[in-house]
């Protein structure tokens, strides 16, 4: 079947944004593409407002902290006090993962979250200071979108990822190489690409690099080793930035990155010339994010049918993906946390270092069903009984605590009356397309794969009613299908 332009426009919005909204679905059959990605890209120019739940927290905790010194409280009051402060830590970076989401779905900038989502991934990292977090997310979305040797090292100095991968206790004489490693496995030029060697005399670069009780990045000179250094074939008296600019250093830092983008975004299934050719202008550019994504997105290749719904959407995707197309009005927004952790992608929680590994991996047995359920829980059409996985990746060590936060519990009923869907805007996209062609064309504005017409035995299943009961069923239907899983 031939690509269409609002196939071309549809595949741009879900893979540089978070999915068509209802009140821009009407007209994707006439906008150029390249107005649309010129549309995206200038909704994204403006530095994005800092995501705060927690502007007082370090502070709060320092006082409290002294508070317990002055009292001489038993040891009963200081585990009750850190349990209070665990729980009001992970309240907060729930409220941090809904407050983003929220702009996922909500925003403008929706190239910006997008590639912040992105990044949130490749720099994946899980700590319970929901300050660290917090500030993370702000580096993250402050430079997605523009040089990725400024955002490398925003990243590298931030309390949340120096905790997380141990580089607070890498010290002169005892270095610690975690830090090290995974700058380079995983943040810049993948594996086969350095040396144990490179490790280590990149891990005594960093040693002193830490935090201090405010949340802020602190170089602790006493600490660092201030010996000669080999690391990449160059040698000197490296410090933590040397390194960081001797691996921008390396074409293979951008081809590792531009190989990832690619396959996140274009196609697993990488065509090395497109590789070879992006990644050298990616060297050129000195790390230009932006003008990476306009040579992808503003490509004729980009739209082949070939790189069409070919990708599995990830749960957060999922979720802000039915919520742009369908307007919805949570009673109780915890609802998304629960989906996220039975889907297998919590904001905030990776499974490791790693990341998420996307593809295939989002679906199961179990993950499947609930998610062709959760379009009928959203419309209130039905109850979901769902066992989420005990997950101690995501749990942190801390299941019990953790299921105050999420409500995860043994089997939880997510009831149907929190979700209110604002039908006006979706119905409006489709009051002029005559009955007998309505289920086809809903299916051509939430679909991405193009090589099946719905199946006739599909009006079974429709309320046939009225026009407006049969759009709102048919829009429901055809989102809980296995081809509204592809993008």
């Amino acid at each position: 079947m031939p690509v269409t332009n609002r196939l071309k426009n549809q595949h741009l919005l879900w893979r540089a944004a978070f999915g068509p909204m209802a009140e821009l679905a009407a007209s994707l059959d006439k906008r150029n593409v390249s107005e649309m990605w010129k549309l995206l890209k200038d909704s994204s120019k403006e530095a994005p407002e800092k995501i705060v739940v927690a502007e007082n927290l370090v502070e709060g905790l320092m006082n409290g902290m002294q508070a317990t010194g002055q009292m001489n409280q038993s040891a009963e009051e200081k585990d009750k006090q850190r349990r209070m402060l665990g729980k009001q830590r992970r309240t907060e970076i729930s409220n941090l993962n809904l407050l983003w989401l929220n702009q996922m779905v909500n925003s403008k900038a929706q190239l910006r979250e997008k590639m912040a989502f992105f990044w949130h991934g490749h720099f994946a990292c899980k700590v319970l200071n929901s300050f660290y977090s917090q500030e993370l997310l702000h580096f993250i979305r402050t430079n997605a979108l523009g040089n990725f040797g400024t955002l490398l090292k925003e990243v590298s100095k931030s309390p949340a990822m120096l905790q997380f991968l141990n580089n607070q206790q890498n010290k002169k004489g005892s270095p610690n190489e975690n830090f090290a490693r995974e700058v380079m496995e995983l943040f810049t030029m993948g594996i086969g690409n350095y040396t144990e060697k490179d490790i280590k005399e990149g891990a005594r670069a960093f040693t002193g690099w830490g935090f201090n009780a405010k949340g802020e990045f602190a170089f602790k000179a006493f600490q660092h080793d201030n010996g000669e250094k080999t690391f990449l074939g160059k040698t000197g008296n490296f410090n933590g930035d040397d390194i960081l600019d001797i691996l921008l250093q390396q074409p293979k830092t951008a081809e590792y990155i531009t190989r990832k983008i690619y396959k996140y975004f274009v196609n697993e299934k990488v065509d090395e010339g497109r590789i070879k050719n992006l990644s050298t202008d990616f060297f050129k550019s000195n790390y230009d994010i932006g003008k990476l994504l306009d040579s992808i997105y503003g490509s004729n290749w980009f739209y082949e049918q070939k790189n069409i719904g070919t990708r599995i959407k990830s749960p957060i995707e999922l979720i802000a993906g039915i919520r742009r197309f369908l307007p919805t009005d949570f009673e109780n927004e915890n609802g998304q946390l629960l989906f996220q952790k039975v889907l297998g992608q919590v904001l905030f929680y990776p499974p490791n270092v790693a990341g998420w590994p996307g593809g295939a991996s989002w679906i199961d047995s179990s993950t499947l069903m609930v998610r062709l359920q959760m379009p009928q829980v959203f419309a209130a059409k039905e109850n979901i009984t769902i066992k989420p996985k005990n997950d101690d990746d995501v749990n942190m060590g801390k299941k019990e605590e953790v299921s105050e936060t999420i409500n995860n519990k043994q089997k939880v009923t997510k009831k149907n009356e929190n979700a209110s869907i604002d039908w006006a805007l979706p119905l409006g996209v489709f009051e002029k397309i005559p009955r007998t062609e309505l289920v086809k064309e809903i299916a051509a504005h939430l679909w991405q794969i193009t090589d099946r017409i719905p199946d006739a035995t599909l009006n079974t299943y429709l309320d046939q009613q009225s026009r407006e009961t049969f759009t709102k069923s048919a829009v429901i239907q055809l989102m809980s299908t296995p081809e509204y899983q592809m993008c």
